[in-house]
């Protein structure tokens, strides 16, 4: 999906809030989208798709709220409902963001493979020959071993 598609989808799914926000502001929310998840377009597949259409709605209510925050009764100290609202909706949205992260990193992991997402072993880099126990643990054809490596996954 390209950043024109994803921006007429956004606007479609914003629907009433779309009169108070700018061409330049979904721009602007579709590249937040691009710099935090990672993923430049056009984007391609359900998952990533979903995610950074989320990801430009969550910075679209940031620029909401930004701009609902004046809206402050100094005198009673009490927040607006619409500022109250977007900033709910943020929050919970940085939640589901931060739990897909958690559930899916192999999704979120540009150009690193499956293997390298957890922890490895390297070995101690002690070696002898098998069969007569002599050490060669200093010669040039002793390497350490690191696993996992690409040969396991």
């Amino acid at each position: 999906m390209t950043k024109a598609e994803m921006t007429t989808l956004v606007n479609r799914e914003v629907k009433g809030l779309s009169s108070y926000l700018t061409d330049d502001n979904y721009s602007d929310a579709a590249d937040d989208a691009a710099r935090e998840t990672g993923w430049a377009f056009p984007v391609a597949g359900d998952f990533k798709i979903m995610w950074q259409k989320q990801r430009m709605k969550r910075s679209l209510f940031f620029m909401l709220k930004s701009e609902s925050s004046y809206k402050f009764k100094h005198k009673q100290e009490n927040l607006q409902h619409r500022f109250h609202h977007f900033e709910k909706m943020i929050k919970d949205m940085d939640a589901e963001f931060i739990a897909i992260q958690e559930d899916r990193p192999d999704q979120f992991a540009n150009g690193v493979s499956t293997y390298e997402l957890f922890g490895a072993t390297v070995s101690a880099g002690f070696s002898y020959e098998n069969q007569t126990g002599r050490d060669t643990t200093y010669s040039d054809s002793n390497k350490v071993i690191l696993n996992p490596n690409e040969n396991d996954a």
